[in-house]
């Protein structure tokens, strides 16, 4: 066999590899969707939707508080932690120096391998205690915390692939630093941004342990938003350590409508990357 034909072998073999490769990890994704579904598919319906929790022993019921609560304490999250987050991103990549940007990517970076436990006492010790109650303002303040180090940097890095030549340009027609960066810049990498931020909420999403210590949980509607509100992620967490069948397939039921609305983040995410990458 000649060198050129051993190539060719070792390519097709390590491209075969490859696509083995990505297909089980699709087909992983796959198995884990249907098999969460599966599960639990006698709670998948529009009672589970709508409906309060019932009491043990009475059939049916829902999580409809559970959808609430994370909706609201998820979109509180997004709300504070995008708009600190975007403007950290935008002093890191257009006006910070050398060492001052250097330390604050350290530290974006250490806060977003932090575990989220120790977020969750951190907010426990600032807003739950001084409170004197548990929160959905304490469960946002938490997870807003774990979004700030990614919308952070996905600002940074998307600001940083602008062109040099449309921050010339706008300087050059006289227009002030700060009204160039938010009437040239942002809006030209608007869609990276957005894919962080998407990918953010994905991930805080699917967060328990911070909730554990700040939103605590509540089987009923929250009297506002100082008073212990129920998550999909708590639920899921105290109906899966429960003793009894029907609560199992509660949690499975969540998992699943959890795991879809995170897979559908993600892909709109992507898609909008590769959106931008064509333009």
């Amino acid at each position: 066999m000649t060198r050129e034909r051993r190539r060719i072998w070792i390519s097709r073999l390590m491209l075969a590899l490859c696509g083995l490769a990505a297909g089980l990890s699709a087909a992983i994704l796959v198995i884990l969707l249907l098999y969460v579904l599966v599960k639990g598919i006698a709670y998948v319906n529009l009672e589970f939707l709508t409906a309060l929790p019932r009491p043990l022993g009475e059939p049916g019921g829902g999580m409809a508080n559970a959808f609430v609560g994370s909706a609201v304490m998820v979109g509180l999250a997004t709300l504070w932690a995008t708009v600190l987050a975007v403007g950290a991103g935008i002093y890191l990549a257009e006006y910070g120096g050398e060492r001052t940007v250097a330390t604050m990517r350290l530290v974006a970076d250490v806060l977003n391998g932090l575990p989220s436990i120790v977020i969750g006492v951190f907010a426990y010790t600032l807003l739950v205690k001084p409170l004197g109650t548990f929160s959905a303002v304490a469960g946002a303040f938490a997870l807003g915390l774990i979004m700030l180090p990614i919308v952070a940097r996905t600002t940074e890095e998307s600001l940083r692939l602008v062109p040099n030549e449309l921050r010339e340009a706008a300087l050059a027609l006289g227009i002030p630093r700060w009204r160039a960066t938010l009437s040239v810049l942002l809006p030209t990498a608007r869609a990276g941004i957005v894919t962080g931020v998407m990918l953010a909420v994905a991930r805080v999403a699917g967060e328990t342990a911070p909730l554990l210590f700040t939103a605590l949980g509540n089987r009923f509607w929250p009297n506002g938003l100082l008073s212990p509100t129920a998550s999909l992620t708590l639920n899921i967490y105290q109906y899966a350590i429960s003793p009894y069948d029907q609560w199992h397939q509660q949690a499975w039921a969540a998992a699943f409508f959890l795991l879809l609305f995170v897979l559908a983040l993600n892909v709109a995410a992507r898609l909008l990357a590769a959106r931008t990458v064509q333009r």
